[in-house]
């Protein structure tokens, strides 16, 4: 089992940056893949990043390439999603998943465990 607690969201204005965090727990949390998805009002939701359970391999959508970066530290059992030069589209609540596999799935469905999620809106 795996509990997962994001933070790090807020308000921030176009062009700025957020750094999201998701603190883990459970011994094993090396041994899963990571990713972050985000979800809009009336939208469907969408993974916006992912990495291997190592790090070693990375995922991002094409709509946040260039300006965001996921990492983990295996060690401290957190994921990040540093957030640069925002933009009004990336305003909605964010949330980190875990999957007991080493490598990332691309769907909601390959993901095990889910946080509450945090919001993030960008202000013009």
């Amino acid at each position: 089992q795996v509990q997962l607690v994001e933070s790090g969201g807020g308000l921030v204005q176009a062009g700025g940056s957020l750094r999201l965090s998701c603190a883990a727990s459970g011994r094993t949390f090396s041994r899963y893949a990571m990713g972050w998805f985000r979800q809009a009002p009336g939208k469907e939701r969408e993974l916006v990043a992912a990495i291997s359970w190592s790090g070693s391999s990375t995922y991002y959508a094409e709509s946040v390439k260039g300006r965001f970066t996921i990492s983990r530290d295996n060690a401290k059992i957190t994921m990040y999603l540093q957030m640069n030069s925002l933009k009004l589209e990336d305003t909605a609540n964010y949330y980190c998943a875990a999957r007991a596999r080493n490598y990332y799935g691309t769907r909601s469905g390959d993901y095990d465990y889910w946080g509450q999620g945090t919001q993030v809106t960008v202000s013009s």
